[in-house]
């Protein structure tokens, strides 16, 4: 008895669908059109990558990761920090503990609208030695890798144009010399 009145009711409601699809005039095309002035972009290859020499203690810029403290010191070579052609700035990045013990690693960021990391070195021994397979990574905001957020947000990239900053101006925002404003991902009043 209960279910008498669901045929009926189900009746209706394809009914009232059919009838509204057939009020639909036009057709929602599959894909909009595109002009034909507008190009798909070239899809993004990554260049070759020369690994730099040990770096030199009088080359080293502290930088300071946001956060809360920690036991260790974040150095960026600034001799050797490059924006390649394929636009990708390249780094040695030395971290060094409470004990003086130092990690060195050559790594690349892109200022993409997230940014991307790939490490494409470790180095011991006064020298560098390639990592076998390295991919493009999301940047993390781990604490254990908050510095590459911050050199992707603050020192390497320019907010909101997914492009590197000229090299000198990576060096001044490393060393503290750029004004806050300059520093944001927020239009300037």
């Amino acid at each position: 008895m209960r279910h008498a009145c669901f045929p009926p009711l189900c009746l209706l409601l394809i009914w009232t669908a059919s009838s509204q699809a057939a009020n639909e005039i036009f057709v929602p095309d599959a894909e909009p059109p595109v002009p034909s002035s507008v190009k798909d972009p070239e899809a993004w290859r990554e260049g070759p990558t020369a690994l730099p020499p040990w770096p030199d203690n009088a080359d080293l810029v502290e930088f300071t990761p946001d956060g809360p403290p920690t036991a260790f010191r974040y150095f960026i070579d600034s001799k050797h920090l490059q924006v390649s052609a394929d636009g990708v700035v390249r780094y040695t990045l030395v971290v060094e503990s409470s004990g003086g013990t130092r990690n060195l690693s050559f790594e690349g960021i892109r200022c993409t609208l997230r940014g991307q990391y790939k490490v494409f070195a470790y180095g011991a021994s006064g020298r560098f030695d390639l990592t076998q397979g390295a991919e493009w990574q999301p940047i993390s905001e781990q604490a254990s890798e908050r510095y590459r957020g911050d050199l992707w947000r603050f020192h390497f990239c320019v907010p909101r144009e997914m492009k590197p900053r000229p090299k000198k101006d990576m060096i001044r925002s490393l060393r503290g010399q750029i004004a806050p404003r300059q520093n944001t991902g927020f239009q300037a009043d």
